[in-house]
């Protein structure tokens, strides 16, 4: 059975945070530390997806971006602390 990390405030950990709509790649040049792709299930809408690896202090500076665009969130979701990663 793989071990759950524990989170703390300077550990960077990897997230994934899950917008609706198609955010343009260059986006993530606030710090090069995210992925962005988009998905798309059939006719359904697309959701923009950014994964990296951040610290707290990131990710907080992130969501506060996001928000200050108006985007709204489907899921911010720690990978390393998650059991969808299979842990």
């Amino acid at each position: 059975m793989k071990e759950l990390k524990k989170l703390t405030l300077d550990r960077p950990t990897t997230y994934r945070i899950r917008l609706p709509g198609e955010l343009h790649e260059s986006w993530t040049d606030w710090d090069g530390k995210m992925t962005v792709t988009v998905e798309r299930e059939g006719d359904g809408p697309p959701v923009t997806v950014l994964t990296g690896i951040v610290d707290q202090a990131a990710l907080h500076s992130l969501l506060r971006r996001i928000y200050s665009l108006g985007l709204p969130l489907v899921s911010v979701i720690c990978l390393e602390c998650s059991s969808e990663n299979g842990g």
